[in-house]
């Protein structure tokens, strides 16, 4: 019965095999994940952030700028139209008055 008292014998090794083979899986796929979360912030590049010491109208090009990159990004990918990205880009460049 059970192999002569070996177990299940074969069956047991498969089982190794198998759950190990899950595990290198599960590995493989974190680690495939964290690397192209990684890729795709690195291809964003630096905020535009003016240094801390700037004065208030530094600050103020800095977050205009930043915001214009975001909405030309946008633009690229399709997400808002044509009329659309050139009336945001309008507000976007009149002066704060």
């Amino acid at each position: 019965m059970y192999g002569n008292g070996w177990g299940m014998g074969m069956g047991m090794g498969w089982m190794w095999v198998v759950w190990l083979l899950i595990i290198i899986a599960t590995v493989a796929v974190v680690a495939l994940l964290v690397r192209s979360g990684g890729d795709r912030a690195r291809t964003r590049g630096p905020v535009d952030q003016p240094p801390a010491h700037a004065p208030e109208e530094a600050s103020a090009s800095g977050r205009r700028s930043a915001a214009r990159r975001i909405l030309d990004e946008r633009y690229a990918r399709g997400e808002i139209d044509e009329q659309d990205y050139l009336e945001r880009r309008r507000r976007l460049d009149e002066p704060d008055g």
